[in-house]
């Protein structure tokens, strides 16, 4: 499997909940988050899809660069054809190009943001396992607020645990 692919199954684990979660629900903060919310962790989900995107067009991917956008966190619906906006464009690309990522390491906006060698393979690889697991914190939040949500038993957990877990069964 290769990283559209990869990124592609992580979509449609996105979109089955997206496609059946109220918006009241979406978008309530839960105190098992601290306040926060399912959409919310969607739409942190979605940024980094949209760095990614970005970084393609500029060449340069930078994850601190994300727009927050409160209609992702707000609207399920709405996340769902955002992410497949983006999904789509993503399976365009060449994974072999060349990309430089820019690091933040600083909280400090003075100090010099070094960018590093990579590609949109590996890009993808990151998107996706930063997706996985920002999944497994909503399957938390839906496993108390709407367990009937979970329809796959490995909604965000990751590939390597899943063959682990084959092996030991």
């Amino acid at each position: 499997m290769n990283g559209k692919q990869g990124i592609s199954n992580i979509v449609m684990q996105i979109n089955d909940i997206l496609i059946d979660i109220e918006s009241n629900l979406y978008k309530m903060p839960l105190a098992i988050y601290n306040g926060s919310s399912i959409g919310q962790h969607f739409r942190h989900i979605y940024d980094f899809f949209r760095c990614l995107v970005y970084g393609v067009q500029e060449n340069v991917v930078d994850y601190a660069r994300r727009e927050r956008d409160l209609q992702i966190e707000q609207d399920p619906r709405f996340a769902l054809a955002a992410f497949q906006r983006e999904l789509d464009y993503l399976l365009t690309l060449d994974e072999q190009m060349p990309l430089s990522v820019r690091a933040d390491f600083s909280t400090h906006s003075d100090v010099g943001r070094p960018e590093y060698p990579t590609s949109v393979g590996r890009e993808l690889m990151f998107v996706h396992d930063h997706a996985v697991h920002h999944l497994a914190m909503i399957k938390i939040g839906l496993q108390n607020e709407a367990p009937d949500l979970l329809k796959d038993k490995n909604f965000g957990v990751a590939p390597s645990t899943i063959k682990f877990r084959q092996q030991e069964a």
